[in-house]
């Protein structure tokens, strides 16, 4: 691949004639001291119709063209939400083998949102921008944001949870941390991308109250707010049209409403007709006749629907040539704001730095779900012999998954965190399962005998005076992997019948499980603690034995909902037309009641709640209180209240702010989310806590309207620990 300055002097050396400003004999394009927009219309004046189309269109696998005959280098993606995938071959998935593309993995997006901590997101986004940054990414694919809309769907683990406002906080640190570095966050998959089931062909049905008020809002803060420079679009369809080249989401709520300047790419095989995607908003066609990672392209990338057909109606006057002119103005202002950028600083790639954010983020993220009678911390010393049990102790979970596997430069398993932390002569592995290979696309049983590993693991634990049991899901197809949705809720591989035995001959059982998904656990009430450890990337074993042994007090949350069953969930509360359809069209019957929405206003007991997560310390609410009673449609409530951490041990809490309006024109939920804020305190400490919420922040969607109305009229204003731990009220009149 050519550097910038080889193409440029390459130029040069060929006479190319540049358009100069009067000032300066440099390009304006080229100058770095001339604003982005003038240096964007310079380029464009100097470019061809053929290549300004060739910007519009994939070169490679993961690259499109820039213009070498101006020095204008080429765009490069990468993908990995939390860690920078590997290089690939030109026009392949199969990794190119280099020797110096093993990155930091990071924990899963999930849990970051787990956490509930912004800072936390920025320092993730920073971290894995400097890694993009030094591997010499123009764009990063990703943060997703897709809504949390069923505990079966297999990409749930890359996303931010159910809750539109947490997902909303979350992603906006994260972008401006990539984009800090040079590299631009390609937000995903707009929209509406909520089932792996037909994802390329299904239909999405849904109220507008629906699509504005749960399904857009992080999409639209990352625009509005972090001012996301790139975003990519869905496979599916939305009302009748593929969200790649959707008129509705690109052109007029994207481009037009929320004045979006950045590049819209589409999903890898995600464009179908050439009309569409001239006209409907999309700007970079790649990876078409692939089907995500199951196919190879092998046919020309002149024949992509934005290449040879796009050039072709251009030339007949079919095609406008201002719709070119947008999709190239776009394409530049990216290159101009990473590559090309004066401001653009180095990246670094696997840093001391990196591996501690990682590890800062995944002990932060890590949720204690039960630990009766103070079983955890484990302190060193405190048992001879510990059972580690379960295939996710020592299995890899950077790999499979689909889009997200990652080559890393290393990985800590939990086997290791804990044989490291209570001595290897203190610890005994017993695998317990086995899930069989990582396959894409397709499910490969262990050839391991499951009733020999079985039995194994419960002779082990029976001598043992602790067991961790390790296991949960895996990135394998039909667990938390793209392409598959999961089969059930229920936990895979026989896991839960081996809980139970593990139980039957020995009371002392930590269960530690990872999943980027609601799980079932009818093993739990026989069970003395329970942490949910998610995909927790390179460090997850340093992390986990933080936690467990109380170097580190647990303060994650969870960002959705744990049913006692599937059917307790609103997606699955109705026919098969509402999940997962029938191929071709799928209703969000729902509607606006996703996760805790639905389970609060129908009064459905939830195994876990929204926001749950207890800690080794405790901590003691003051009633709280609003700064006015009375407040306008655009002021500002302040809430406020003082936390006080009652327990012996420092921690963490992540308070929550819920508003309810029971008496309403329309339905609304039991409660919404509309603030949190995460407090570290000693313990014994007090701290005076205020949550600013403006009352905007209340409005509805009006359908007859096509806009925001806020309602006058009483709310409630709701504290708690989560959605259902409330633990004071505050009445307000809206006026």
């Amino acid at each position: 691949m050519l550097t910038f300055k080889t193409k440029l002097l390459s130029s040069l050396l060929l006479g190319i004639a540049f358009t100069t400003s009067a000032q300066n004999s440099t390009p304006v394009y080229l100058n770095v001291n001339k604003p982005i927009e003038e240096r964007v219309e310079n380029a464009l004046s100097l470019m061809t119709t053929e290549e300004k189309v060739a910007l519009c269109h994939a070169q490679s696998k993961f690259s499109s063209k820039g213009v070498a005959r101006l020095g204008i280098p080429d765009v490069w993606s990468s993908d990995g939400s939390h860690g920078v995938s590997d290089e690939k071959l030109w026009d392949e998935w199969s990794s190119a083998q280099w020797a110096n593309d093993s990155c930091t993995a990071f924990p899963a997006l999930t849990a970051l949102a787990a956490t509930f901590n912004p800072e936390m997101a920025s320092l993730f986004g920073k971290s894995i921008g400097e890694e993009a940054r030094h591997r010499e990414k123009t764009m990063l694919l990703g943060p997703g944001v897709n809504i949390y809309r069923s505990p079966l769907n297999g990409r749930n683990f890359e996303y931010m949870g159910e809750d539109p406002y947490l997902a909303s906080r979350m992603v906006v640190p994260y972008i401006q941390g990539v984009q800090s570095c040079g590299v631009a966050a390609c937000l995903k998959h707009f929209a509406l991308n909520n089932q792996e089931i037909s994802r390329g062909e299904i239909n999405v049905n849904l109220s507008d109250r629906a699509l504005h008020e749960i399904y857009l809002p992080a999409f639209k803060a990352a625009v509005q707010e972090g001012k996301a420079w790139s975003i990519m679009g869905a496979y599916n369809k939305f009302r009748g049209e593929h969200c790649c080249h959707n008129d509705l989401l690109l052109n007029r709520i994207l481009k037009q409403d929320w004045n979006f300047d950045g590049v819209v790419v589409s999903d890898w095989g995600g464009v179908h007709n050439t009309d569409e995607a001239v006209n409907n908003g999309l700007d970079i066609e790649m990876g078409t006749y692939t089907n995500g990672l199951t196919t190879q392209g092998h046919f020309p990338f002149s024949s992509y629907y934005l290449a040879n057909p796009f050039l072709k109606g251009i030339k007949d006057g079919k095609y406008d040539m201002a719709k070119l002119d947008d999709k190239a103005r776009r394409i530049l202002r990216l290159i101009f704001r990473t590559t090309m950028s004066a401001n653009r600083p180095f990246g670094r790639f696997v840093s001391p730095e990196h591996s501690a954010a990682a590890r800062k983020i995944a002990q932060e993220a890590i949720v204690l779900l039960k630990n009766d009678k103070n079983m955890l911390p484990i302190p060193v010393g405190k048992y001879k012999k510990i059972a580690v049990i379960g295939e996710n102790a020592s299995r890899s979970l950077v790999v499979g998954g689909g889009s997200t596997a990652l080559k890393v430069a290393y990985e800590v398993t939990p086997l290791q965190g804990i044989m490291s932390k209570y001595g290897k002569e203190h610890v005994v592995y017993s695998m317990g399962y086995a899930s069989g290979p990582s396959l894409y696309g397709a499910e490969a049983p262990s050839k391991l005998n499951a009733d020999s590993l079985q039995k194994a693991a419960i002779e082990v634990a029976k001598s043992a005076d602790l067991v961790i049991y390790v296991g949960g899901l895996n990135k394998n197809y039909y667990q938390d992997c793209e392409s598959g949705d999961r089969k059930s809720l229920s936990l895979p591989f026989g896991e839960d019948k081996l809980i139970t035995s593990i139980e039957q001959v020995n009371k002392n059982v930590v269960v530690v499980f990872s999943s980027g998904n609601a799980i079932t656990m009818p093993w739990l009430d026989k069970t003395p603690a329970v942490v949910l450890s998610w995909y927790l990337g390179s460090e997850a074993g340093n992390a986990l034995v933080d936690v467990l042994s109380g170097d580190v007090n647990p303060s994650g949350k969870l960002p959705f909902s744990f049913p006692k069953k599937l059917t307790d969930i609103g997606a699955h509360a109705f026919d098969k037309m509402c999940y997962p359809g029938d191929s071709v069209n799928v209703y969000y019957k729902e509607d606006i009641l996703v996760g805790y929405r639905w389970l609060d206003t129908k009064k459905i007991e939830p195994l876990f709640p929204f926001g749950f997560g207890l800690s080794y310390t405790t901590f003691a609410y003051s009633k709280p209180a609003a700064d006015k009673t009375e407040v306008a449609t655009d002021g500002i409530l302040k809430v406020s209240f003082v936390l006080t951490n009652s327990g012996k041990v420092d921690g963490a809490e992540s308070a929550q702010l819920y508003i309810s309006k029971q008496k309403s024109a329309v339905t609304r939920a039991a409660k919404e989310l509309k603030a949190f804020k995460k407090v570290f305190l000693k313990a014994g400490e007090s701290q005076t806590v205020t949550m600013a919420v403006p009352v905007s922040s209340f409005a509805y969607y009006n359908e007859a309207k096509y806009g925001w109305e806020v309602e006058p009229g009483n709310y409630t204003l709701l504290l708690g620990s989560s959605s259902r731990d409330v633990k004071g009220k505050v009445e307000v009149t809206v006026k």
